[in-house]
């Protein structure tokens, strides 16, 4: 459904984008991260034909931005940073020239309610937007991108400087529309991407660092190496045992995890080895029963720090190898274009 290949943006000697090519398929929630800088708000502006590339394409449903814009904006609902809302409009006037702006064909009445009932603002929706909260503003503008039933839609930093409840609303507004639409989510919240996303690409320096799926990304830096294993026996002579074990590279005794009978040990075995059947049969042998044993993964925000810190040189895209709502008062609505009826100072 989107497709950008070998995208390049130069801004004299100044490269904001360089050579940056990932998919989304029909469908697929993806998140787009990256820090301040990296090149996420230029390959957006790209993506939806606000600038040009210096080099490469992007397409939507096959359709290349650049040659042929007009039938590839028609498959984009976009919402911005900062949404385009024209303040001194109310909620209907303002859905009503987006509707003429982008030329929609449904019919008018019937397309615009079901959008206001989607995204919760059949409620405000004869009020002027400047009287509106920051929530419901944030709800106007997914609204308008909306219009036309777009197959594509864009959303960059959706709940920037929403409260933790406006958050959860909007995060889980775009989660249900993934199930009609195909979404990129440009957001620095990254428990946001792992809520909603079926899969990340992080982007720094221009530059493509990660692609792949949510659940597996961690897998894609760190393979599972770390262990806490809760053993009973001795605990001095079982520390000393893990640190002298071949296959284990790193073993202490965590002290906030200790039960009555058992010590908990965080361990690091060798890259490409799985000890823990090994372990197993060792602590067996000895009779120190494990009666615990966790994988420690990394976080999503230890995976972001780590590929964004990455040396210069090192900043490719990471693949997996084979083993790897606000409260709402009742008002009577009525969607004709025409129909006066203005909230001109309700908070």
């Amino acid at each position: 459904m989107i497709e950008i290949s070998n995208l390049v943006k130069k801004y004299g000697s100044n490269i904001a984008v360089n050579n940056v090519s990932f998919e989304v398929e029909k469908g697929e929630i993806v998140g787009f991260l990256g820090p301040n800088g990296a090149g996420k708000t230029t390959t957006l502006n790209i993506l939806t034909g606000y600038l040009s590339s210096t080099t490469g394409s992007a397409k939507i449903d096959g359709i290349d931005i650049l040659d042929n814009p007009t039938e590839a904006k028609k498959r984009i609902g976009f919402l911005p940073e900062q949404p385009p809302l024209y303040t001194d409009m109310t909620v209907k006037e303002y859905l009503n020239f987006a509707y003429n702006l982008k030329h929609c064909k449904l019919n008018r009445v019937k397309h615009i309610r079901e959008i206001c009932e989607v995204v919760k603002i059949t409620d405000v929706y004869n009020r002027l937007i400047k009287n509106l909260s920051k929530g419901y503003k944030q709800r106007v503008g997914i609204a308008q991108a909306l219009v036309g039933n777009p197959k594509v839609l864009i959303f960059d930093e959706p709940t920037v400087g929403l409260d933790p409840k406006q958050i959860i609303d909007i995060r889980n507004l775009i989660k249900a529309l993934g199930k009609d639409h195909t979404i990129i989510l440009s957001t620095h919240i990254l428990p946001e991407v792992q809520a909603i996303c079926d899969r990340i690409v992080i982007i720094n320096k221009g530059e493509i660092v990660a692609n792949e799926k949510t659940e597996d990304i961690a897998k894609s830096i760190m393979s599972s190496r770390r262990h806490i294993v809760k053993i009973c026996g001795p605990s001095t002579e079982v520390l000393d045992f893990l640190r002298n074990k071949e296959g284990i590279l790193y073993a202490e005794i965590l002290r906030d995890q200790r039960d009555i009978d058992a010590t908990s040990y965080l361990i690091e075995g060798q890259p490409n080895i799985d000890i823990r059947k090994n372990l197993f049969f060792a602590m067996a042998e000895k009779g120190w029963p494990i009666v615990g044993l966790e994988s420690v993964g990394m976080s999503l925000e230890d995976i972001f720090i780590k590929l964004i810190t990455a040396k210069p040189g090192k900043n490719k895209a990471v693949r997996l190898n084979s083993t790897g709502s606000e409260s709402s008062d009742n008002v009577n609505t009525d969607w004709t274009e025409n129909s006066e009826n203005k909230d001109n100072g309700a908070k």
